[in-house]
């Protein structure tokens, strides 16, 4: 298993930087790794199943040579029918080892959570909501996989 807390930074990061972003992406993509063994190889829709949690689904939505898109979510049912969230969309960069938060939330950025809709409201800076989208997935990937999580082929 990689665990990125094993990690020795080779420079001071500063929260919100450029090069701090850069160790978040690192991060991500360690723990989507640890997630999704098998990144490099999927392709279709995934779901895991644990006990005393929702079903997680992962959808590949694109894939290169070099990167891989996918949606990463739960589904809730409520009146107007099945809703995704948190609703995820990660494109992994397969080279460079990197994963990055794309967006969350459905296109117009309106979410369900008043919590989220705050963060988006407030990081107008592309480098702040990068930040946040960032924080947001790694944050969840580490609640994925203290959960027990995992998607296999």
């Amino acid at each position: 298993m990689l665990l990125d807390s094993r990690l020795v930074p080779e420079t001071i990061i500063k929260p919100r930087s450029f090069v701090g972003l850069m160790s978040v992406y690192e991060s991500n993509y360690l723990r989507l790794l640890h997630l999704v063994p098998d990144l490099e190889r999927l392709d279709g829709c995934y779901r895991s199943r644990v006990a005393g949690d929702c079903d997680l689904h992962l959808e590949i939505l694109e894939r290169s040579r070099y990167t891989v898109t996918l949606a990463l979510t739960y589904y809730f049912e409520t009146g107007q029918g099945k809703v995704a969230d948190p609703d995820l969309m990660v494109r992994a960069y397969l080279d460079g080892r990197l994963a990055e938060a794309m967006n969350f939330g459905n296109v117009d950025g309106e979410h369900r959570h008043a919590e989220l809709r705050r963060l988006v409201k407030t990081e107008r800076r592309e480098l702040d909501a990068r930040w946040t989208r960032n924080m947001v997935l790694n944050k969840w990937l580490d609640y994925l996989i203290e959960q027990g999580h995992l998607i296999l082929d």
